[in-house]
């Protein structure tokens, strides 16, 4: 039977699709969302006036669900009363069909996974940086260095270990993304926002074709368990440089 699924899935038109968009998908929003969500956590951990506030508005995103996320979004990308339009509208600017446009729907479903999910790699990273030892930074001031060589420096290799674990939890979570896709195009228009994860739902709860959709899901769970693989051991290796 392996056999078999492993020959209907090189002969599946739509597997190409949906691999290539997983992969763009992943390849583009993590790089972003780890560098805006460090970018954040730097900025947030050295302003103090009103930080209650804007730490409150940066983390929201992460505490709403994914379903909320995506009918949210498709109302706002909507052509005909969605905000986006209306606002470009307003500066008489024809707004394009987002979710309806192949070369745009995939982009526009990348820009709501890094304002969702940019909160959450924030949350770890200002957890790292307000972890650090105010000695260590104040020591290199007095030594003469500034910001950005305290930061590149000192913060950067001290953070790498929580860089690490945020980057890894939000690529594998990247991999599996199914709500925002589902509810937003549900992998349309024709393929161009098909993904693995959403093709596994449709082959076993919609094609009710349950052999293939099983074993397209080992598949992506082989994959996912690589990266925890490459993650255990470059923490490994961390550790044992941290106790030389």
């Amino acid at each position: 039977m392996g056999l078999k699924h492993l020959h209907e899935m090189l002969a599946d038109p739509v597997i190409p699709a949906a691999g290539l968009n997983t992969l763009y998908f992943v390849l583009f929003v993590v790089p972003v969302e780890t560098f805006l969500g460090l970018a954040l956590a730097i900025v947030a951990s050295k302003t103090h006036r009103g930080s209650r506030l804007y730490r409150t508005l940066l983390m929201l995103p992460a505490l709403l669900p994914g379903v909320a996320i995506g009918a949210i979004w498709r109302l706002m990308y909507d052509y005909n009363m969605g905000l986006i339009d209306q606002v470009l509208a307003l500066f008489h600017i024809s707004g394009p069909t987002w979710l309806a446009d192949p070369h745009l729907a995939l982009p526009a479903i990348m820009m709501v996974d890094i304002w969702h999910w940019t909160a959450f790699l924030f949350l770890i990273f200002l957890a790292g940086v307000e972890g650090l030892p105010a000695e260590t930074s104040g020591a290199a001031r007095v030594d003469g260095a500034n910001e950005f060589q305290i930061i590149a420096h000192i913060w950067l290799p001290a953070l790498w270990p929580t860089i690490l674990t945020g980057v890894m939890l939000r690529l594998i979570d990247a991999v599996r993304v199914f709500e925002e896709i589902y509810l937003m195009t549900s992998g349309g228009p024709e393929t161009s926002t098909q993904v693995a994860s959403l093709y596994i739902y449709q082959v076993y709860f919609t094609q009710f074709r349950t052999g293939y959709g099983g074993f397209w899901a080992l598949i992506l769970a082989l994959i996912l368990s690589i990266f925890v693989v490459f993650y255990l051991l470059m923490n490994n290796r961390q550790l044992r440089e941290a106790n030389r």
